[in-house]
């Protein structure tokens, strides 16, 4: 992971850790460690990424549960057993279904994490193919870098760019909330009436 996406992800954070404990000295909140080197590094990377920039983000799972019924039961003689069976449920999710589901500004977006030389099952495919028939966003994540790189794409591309009065760029990413969202950190602002009319 690149140092300025670290940087990104831990300044969110710290700026929403801040907001829930604003009583709190700054050097007494936790800092947390980012990596994107395991699956559930980068899952969690990604999912806190997104709920810190104002985005709805939740992670899947696909897996069935195990059911214990044994029991271990003592004879009149002392003996000990174990009685009973142990019972799988397959899951309820969608086979193939992606690891992280969002909504990126009205944007149905499915992200699938992948590490290493892992690579999409058939069912993956035909997921992958079903959500961009219905009109959704399937993307790979490999890492946190790509990931932004995807994002930067998708929230960036087609919009015209603006310019603060400290020369910092940005772009309105939603006229009916005022949201603006910086280019160079990805904070998010909501702007006052007033200050959105001289944008």
């Amino acid at each position: 992971m690149l140092k300025l996406n670290k940087e990104i992800l831990t300044r969110l954070y710290m700026k929403d850790l801040r907001a829930s404990y604003p009583t709190f000295p700054t050097y007494a909140l936790p800092e947390r460690k980012y990596s994107d080197t395991t699956a559930n590094g980068l899952t969690k990377c990604i999912k806190e990424f997104l709920n810190f920039t104002g985005h709805q983000a939740e992670r899947i799972n696909s897996m069935g549960r195990q059911i214990d019924n044994t029991k271990v039961v003592e004879d009149v003689l002392g003996r000990k057993r174990t009685i009973g069976s142990k019972k799988y449920i397959p899951g309820t999710a969608t086979n193939g279904t992606a690891d992280i589901s969002s909504v990126i500004y009205g944007m149905s977006v499915k992200i699938e994490v992948k590490i290493g030389r892992d690579s999409q099952s058939d069912d993956q495919k035909d997921y992958q193919k079903a959500i961009e028939d219905a009109g959704g966003i399937y993307t790979i994540a490999k890492d946190f870098d790509g990931f932004i790189e995807f994002y930067r794409d998708l929230v960036f591309k087609d919009k015209a760019v603006l310019t603060s009065q400290l020369g910092r760029e940005f772009v309105v990413v939603s006229e009916a909330q005022r949201k603006i969202q910086f280019i160079d950190n990805l904070e998010v602002l909501v702007l006052t009436e007033k200050q959105f009319s001289r944008l």
